[in-house]
């Protein structure tokens, strides 16, 4: 078995847990391609690459993935961890488990920027969301949004987002947006601080094209794709779909959704239970 190993910076106080993973490996004959820091060529006889970090180091080895399926766990080194669901704690066992072959996968659908193209280069596939939002220092934005070219709605507000049911978790819950399960084949269009209060955050199916333009007295945005952002112009109308390929995401063996859901949002921890 060959495993590519990807991460940013790693804290001091979990290297210790990065030199276990390691050697666990390498005690288990397991070849192992060193992504860290770095964005390499992953090597395409790679079974499963490890994403040592939290959420947002797991976004980060989207593009370096990209549509080859090889699987990605992610071991949390950070706090919450909604898709990073291996506890640094949990090391030695998981990867037993990877050994003995006691896991799933689970196929993430993306977010692909059809128009503008290359607004960050190459990276055009989001895994969690993408977001139209104020500058801060600036007022409120129009926000018109089109499914499959049927107009939906003008968000007035601080932005909207579009997330897939991976990012359903992440800023679009806590502007909030609904659960959704990874298999949901849908998206959510989530305001932002609308100034509307009957706008609430819409379910679409995930084959649908999605139009935005903004619109209003500024004459610029900010427009985010899970790590990446910047600056654009009024004039540019977004286009965005669902991307032709998935992410597999690694599953331990004995977890699932409603489990991991259930602990990470502490969900029935009551004086009463």
């Amino acid at each position: 078995m060959k495993i590519a190993i990807f991460g940013k910076s790693i804290a001091p106080e979990n290297e210790i847990y990065l030199q276990q993973l390691i050697q666990e490996l390498l005690d288990n004959h397991v070849e192992v391609q060193d992504c860290l820091n770095r964005h390499d060529n992953l090597e395409r006889d790679v079974d499963l690459l490890f994403s040592i970090g939290g959420d947002g180091t797991l976004l980060d080895a989207v593009p370096l993935v990209g549509d080859t399926g090889i699987p990605i766990l992610g071991i949390n080194m950070g706090r919450l961890g909604f898709i990073s669901s291996v506890a640094k704690q949990e090391i030695p066992q998981a990867v037993q488990h990877i050994l003995q072959g006691r896991y799933t996968t689970e196929a993430r659908t993306l977010l692909e920027v059809i128009s503008p193209k290359n607004v960050f280069g190459d990276v055009r596939f989001a895994l969690n969301e993408l977001n139209v939002i104020r500058n801060p220092e600036h007022s409120l934005l129009a926000i018109k949004v089109f499914v499959d070219d049927v107009y939906l709605n003008t968000y007035w507000g601080d932005g909207i987002l579009l997330a897939t049911p991976t990012g359903s978790t992440a800023y679009s819950l806590s502007a909030g947006g609904p659960i959704l399960a990874p298999d949901s084949h849908c998206f959510v269009v989530t305001p932002i601080a609308a100034h509307n209060l009957t706008v609430r955050p819409i379910v679409i199916p995930d084959e649908s094209t999605v139009r935005i333009q903004v619109e209003g007295r500024e004459k610029k945005f900010v427009f985010s794709m899970d790590s990446h952002a910047c600056a654009l112009d009024t004039s540019v109308e977004l286009v965005v779909r669902k991307a032709g390929f998935c992410i597999n995401t690694v599953r331990m063996e004995g977890t699932d959704f409603f489990s991991t859901i259930r602990n990470k949002l502490s969900w029935g921890k009551d004086n009463r239970n």
